[in-house]
């Protein structure tokens, strides 16, 4: 099924996720919204913003042709430096994105840097 007309949409559902203390002893990649084929929905993201928790930490944001991670990606953001006790908007309302099907958004911890990253994601749920 392809992505709605989301100028005539039944349903937009405001959502927040988040990852807490990504690093690369976890395995590295956390997926922070994935929008499975044949959804028929498409997510809006409108922010993402990292954490740098205990260490000043270096992030990357990747975009999936896949859901959950899978696939070729292209970088929203790579080896962005997020400062101790501090965050770094990586997406905002006046840079959103959208993930259609089969799309998806993960977060990988660089390693070599301390302390660990946290990921906080609001998006649109548009069907």
């Amino acid at each position: 099924m392809a992505a709605p007309n989301i100028v005539n949409v039944n349903t937009i559902t405001g959502v927040v996720t988040f990852v807490s203390n990504i690093n690369t002893q976890q395995g590295g990649m956390s997926v922070i919204a994935s929008n499975p084929a044949a959804s028929g929905k498409v997510l809006k993201i409108n922010t993402l913003t990292a954490a740098g928790i205990g260490a000043t930490c270096s992030v990357t944001i990747k975009l999936f042709n896949q859901a959950a991670g899978a696939g070729t990606s292209v970088g929203l953001g790579h080896t962005l430096s997020v400062p101790k006790f501090s965050t770094l908007a990586v997406i905002t309302k006046e840079n959103s994105i959208y993930v259609q099907e089969d799309q998806s958004i993960a977060a990988f911890k660089q390693p070599n840097t301390g302390g660990s990253i946290d990921i906080i994601c609001s998006y649109e749920d548009i069907s």
